[in-house]
């Protein structure tokens, strides 16, 4: 759960399901403009990236560590806001959250070590693939968006922080081990093709 998640969970309890929703929406369209062009400079450099595929890809795993550490240890108390009472459209809560998420061009690194790590770009994958492969992403984030907002919406009568605190332990230990396993998958990968 990082600011974005935050905010939409903060949404989500203060306004409805609906707001919290929407919120999601405008981080998933910022989150795949920036897909979309990690995939076009991927293009340019495939090459390189099927010659330096390990290093990559334990880098990859490594950046997916630190974001999980980020997670782990981040307190919910710190981001989370009151509602100021005003109540935004859903386009306003869409607009704001595509706007939070497109001020952070660092998320393309993400999406590089992603990409890297799970081979979503090969030199024989035709144009209508990627363009499959990134409506997936889109469809996945839409779905999380909604899973989690649903779940926040059911619990929004006993959600706390200290729940939000749980919440971000969970999910920053499950990013942890997932980069400790990626790492080894890595490792042992080489030395097979050694």
């Amino acid at each position: 759960m990082g600011p974005i998640g935050l905010l939409c969970v903060q949404r989500t309890l203060n306004k409805g399901q609906w707001h919290g929703f929407f919120s999601g929406v405008g981080a998933a369209f910022s989150d795949i403009i920036y897909a979309g062009i990690t995939c076009l400079g991927m293009g340019f450099v495939i090459d390189f990236i099927t010659g330096h595929q390990y290093i990559l890809q334990i880098f990859g795993s490594i950046l997916l560590m630190v974001f999980g550490f980020y997670i782990f240890q981040s307190n919910p108390s710190k981001r989370l806001q009151k509602s100021s009472g005003n109540a935004n459209s859903f386009p306003q809560d869409a607009i704001t959250a595509f706007l939070l998420t497109l001020s952070n061009p660092f998320i393309i690194f993400l999406y590089i070590a992603l990409f890297a790590r799970f081979n979503f770009i090969a030199p024989e994958e035709k144009l209508f693939s990627i363009l499959l492969g990134l409506l997936c992403i889109l469809i996945g984030a839409l779905g999380w968006w909604f899973l989690v907002t649903f779940c926040v919406g059911k619990l929004r009568k006993i959600i706390n922080l200290r729940g939000l605190w749980i919440i971000n332990k969970i999910v920053g230990s499950v990013v942890i081990v997932l980069s400790i396993l990626g790492i080894i998958y890595s490792v042992l990968e080489n030395k097979s093709a050694l």
